[in-house]
């Protein structure tokens, strides 16, 4: 396959994903805005808000080209002299439920590849809980499990890590959440295999992606909360802020080739908090979550 069937397939996967969230919804609609990069190539930004479930999210697709600049280049350590073109296409999405007992998700699967020949896969899903409920976090990593032992048993336990290790906020020294799956740089010469059975993993993965999140759209959507839960919801929110801003490394690509603002920016939600010092109450839910942020869980069995 080449690059304009694999952009081509995840055109569709933006709509099979947008179609199944609104039904799982039941109010709001996703606006779609078409856009264009100056350098070359653009994207649809599809962003829905206001929902029965959903309060704010964004399901985007973009196929991108030009010429690396000096920046990109230095950061995949490869000669600043040299006159490399690029081209990038994939679906990213974020979604910010209304309820604070729904947890934040959020799913990329990409492809890159440039002119000298190099190309590579992409992607990951994680799971951001504002409440980390046990049964709900191995659940989710059942699917995720079962999606990648179709392809080799090594693939969970590595991405499982690799999901650890990258969403991970240094500063704070806590996961962004109970993990997922993170692979990157993903070609023949690192995996064995070949770029047909490559494309076959990450369909896969983007296709788990929806049948997991209405899952828990529909199994949490009824759970009551406070405004203490209110409270707790932004809070965390504003730590998945500072991941995207501080750490995310799609954030600075998006940013460093001239992407579409509004549309890497998306991630962010509509409403989160600061509080200076903030410590939960002790034996608390609040607490009981916030030290379970660490890596190095096997949530398959806790």
């Amino acid at each position: 396959m080449n690059k304009n069937q694999i952009a081509t397939w995840f055109q569709g996967l933006q709509d099979q994903i947008c179609q199944a969230l609104e039904k799982a919804d039941g109010k709001a609609q996703f606006q779609e805005d078409l856009w264009e990069r100056q350098g070359g190539g653009g994207g649809r930004s599809r962003i829905i808000q206001n929902g029965h479930i959903l309060e704010k999210g964004g399901v985007n697709f973009s196929a991108v080209y030009g010429e690396m600049s000096e920046k990109l280049l230095q950061m995949m350590n490869l000669p600043t002299n040299d006159k490399i073109t690029f081209f990038a296409t994939g679906v990213s999405i974020v979604l910010h439920p209304v309820s604070p007992m729904i947890p934040i998700i959020h799913m990329n699967v990409r492809y890159f590849e440039m002119s000298h020949g190099t190309w590579w896969f992409g992607g990951g899903i994680d799971l951001t809980p504002h409440y980390i409920d046990k049964a709900d976090a191995r659940w989710f990593h059942e699917q995720l499990k079962a999606v990648c032992d179709k392809y080799h048993t090594n693939f969970y336990p590595e991405y499982k890590k690799w999901a650890d290790d990258y969403f991970f906020l240094k500063h704070r020294n806590e996961t962004r959440g109970v993990g997922g799956i993170f692979f990157d740089y993903l070609n023949e010469g690192k995996t064995g295999f070949s770029k047909k059975q490559l494309f076959d993993f990450v369909k896969e993965v983007g296709l788990a992606f929806a049948p997991i999140y209405t899952y828990f759209m529909h199994k949490n959507k009824d759970l009551p909360y406070s405004t203490a839960e209110l409270h707790w919801q932004r809070v965390r929110r504003g730590r998945y802020v500072e991941f995207n801003l501080v750490w995310d490394r799609g954030t600075k690509f998006g940013l460093e080739t001239d992407g579409r603002t509004e549309s890497i920016l998306m991630s962010l939600p509509p409403q989160a908090n600061w509080v200076y010092n903030y410590q939960p109450e002790p034996n608390s839910n609040e607490a009981e979550t916030q030290s379970l942020l660490r890596k190095g869980i096997d949530w398959l069995s806790i």
